[in-house]
């Protein structure tokens, strides 16, 4: 089993996955490249501790120990015993709980066992490292070879990040809408008042150390590909010899009168996430949805704003997704706070004065009283740059790839949110899934293929929402299920739900349940198939917790 961050303390209880397929933490976190050489290495002083016995730990468990006042996560597989940093590298929260791993590598540390005992060695000069990244090469200058990543997302970012891992010393440029560098954009709905800085998903002097342009508030307006070259909105042109679309996806604006009233706002970027903060402040807020981006917002501001509603048009918040019973534990858990729900319902229109918003008017007839108005009522693919191009898009617009993250056209790779893909646990089925963890997998993916490192995008979805600082988690993919089998009690907001379809467990969800679904992420990306039977069995050792 592979550790995953996943504690269910705090809103900033979020899980990051690894970038690939889940891997056992020792062989992720010793696999380095040798782009450069390496400067002087510290002289080390180690500090050894005997931390257990060989037989305390059986296969696939971990343990927290201390060598000196160091925490360490002590993993044993196979019958090898392996040592790591004990925090997760994104959020620093404790991976004792969890299972996979994001951007950065954990520190990992010297293990021995001599005589049934078991012990970690640590050099003092590295005592409070909690993470590392990979080492990476720079760009040469008298290489003319270009990659263009269009889109400032994870999946642009880990993409860069990747091809200079593994030696590839030509020019990487980044062009993004936004005016910051890549940053943490599911945080946005989860806590919206954090300075810039504070989400960043790299400092911005690491760009310049590895060579990695980020050109930001630019936006590519159309692709060329019979000469390799895109067109910026400024009318410049940008050359490419191998490019990258991940361009994501934007937030669905209202389609009803009065959708362009000051105070209607939308969920995209960093400075939308701060206006919309300081505009609830006391003020009364309509939320328009009950899915992920809905519900986060409406728990954000339960205790900023002077009243929330949530206009959803289910019976239940999440209904489709995580199922009804799910739904009311969640709606339950934002009444308590003061939130208020319309479900079953559309607006049919904002109702403003002087060019301000003042009502929402629902398809019942009822009028809400807003000050603000908050959409989140879906996404739509940015692929407009596209347009006129040979590019293959599906009918939704998403850019269709094959496993490669290749698409139609030689030297065109997409990820992220604005792809069509084939899902490996569903039988190659091609579909849309926008889940952080799937570009960071498909990021790294296309890079490798852009090397002519053929390597197949085979990760499993892995999720999660956070609402008033209780993280629910989610893995597989649902879409179609016909039944939900429960483990715990949903009333008692302590649960772990297994979705079924054709008689076999196709997703599973949790509350206070860990590590239960980062270990059905762990096997399903081994190719494990579980049954309803297995769902419904008192015993869960197959889940191998």
């Amino acid at each position: 089993m592979t550790p995953v961050c996943s504690a269910e303390n705090t809103a900033e209880d979020q899980l990051e996955t690894d970038a690939s397929s889940p891997s056992l933490v020792r062989s992720r976190k010793t696999e380095m490249s040798h782009c450069q050489e390496p400067g002087e290495v510290a002289e080390q002083v180690l500090v050894t501790g005997l931390v257990c016995q060989e037989a305390d730990l059986k296969d696939g468990q971990m343990k927290e120990v201390k060598v000196g006042d160091q925490e360490v996560l002590l993993v044993r597989s196979q019958g090898q015993y392996s040592a790591v940093g004990s925090r997760c590298s994104h959020y620093n929260a404790p991976l004792i709980k969890g299972a996979l791993v994001g951007l950065d590598s954990l520190p990992s540390y010297k293990v021995k066992v001599e005589d049934g005992k078991v012990y970690v060695s640590i050099d003092k000069n590295s005592l409070n490292l909690t993470k590392r990244v990979k080492e990476m090469c720079s760009m040469v200058p008298d290489i003319k070879h270009t990659i263009l990543l269009i889109g400032g997302g994870p999946a642009s970012l880990v993409c860069a990040e990747t091809l200079r891992q593994n030696c590839y010393q030509g020019r990487i440029i980044m062009v993004t809408k936004d005016n910051i560098p890549p940053f943490d954009k599911p945080k946005l709905s989860k806590a919206m008042n954090v300075d810039s800085s504070s989400i960043l998903l790299r400092p911005r002097d690491f760009y310049q150390q590895y060579g990695i342009e980020v050109w930001t508030q630019k936006e590519v307006v159309s692709v060329d590909t019979a000469d390799k070259a895109v067109k910026l909105s400024d009318g410049t042109l940008q050359h490419y010899d191998q490019l990258l679309i991940s361009t994501g996806c934007r937030a669905r604006p209202l389609d009803c009168l009065g959708w362009d009233l000051k105070g209607v706002k939308l969920l995209q970027s960093y400075e939308d996430a701060k206006e919309i903060h300081n505009a609830c402040l006391g003020q009364k807020a309509v939320v328009i949805g009950a899915s992920f981006i809905g519900m986060e917002v409406a728990s954000y501001l339960s205790d900023k704003a002077a009243s929330v509603a949530v206009v959803g048009t289910s019976s239940y918040p999440f209904e489709k997704s995580l199922g009804p019973e799910i739904g009311k534990m969640t709606m339950q858990m934002l009444e308590e706070q003061n939130v208020k729900f319309y479900m079953n319902e559309r607006v049919t229109e904002v109702q403003g004065e002087n060019g301000k918003v003042k009502g929402v008017v629902l398809k019942s007839g009822r009028v809400l009283e807003a000050d603000v108005v908050i959409a989140g009522i879906g996404v739509i693919p940015n692929s407009d740059l596209l347009v006129g191009s040979e590019l293959e898009l599906n009918s939704g617009k998403a850019v269709v790839v094959d496993k490669f993250m290749m698409t139609n056209i030689p030297d065109i790779f997409s990820a992220g949110d604005v792809t069509s893909f084939p899902l490996s646990i569903r039988g190659d089925q091609r579909v849309n899934v926008g889940h952080w963890q799937m570009s960071l997998a498909q990021g790294r993916v296309a890079a490798l293929n852009m090397l002519k490192k053929q390597t197949k995008c085979e990760s499993v979805p892995f999720f999660w929402t956070v609402l008033l600082g209780k993280s629910i988690r989610y893995t597989g993919y649902g879409e179609g299920y016909t039944e939900i089998i429960f483990k715990g009690k949903v009333e008692e907001r302590k649960f772990l739900a297994f979705y079924i379809k054709d008689d076999e467990v196709v997703a599973a969800a949790s509350l206070m349940f860990d590590p239960a679904v980062a270990c059905l992420a762990e096997l399903m990306a081994t190719g494990h198939v579980f049954t309803k039977a297995q769902a419904q069995a008192d015993d869960l050792s197959w889940l191998q917790m």
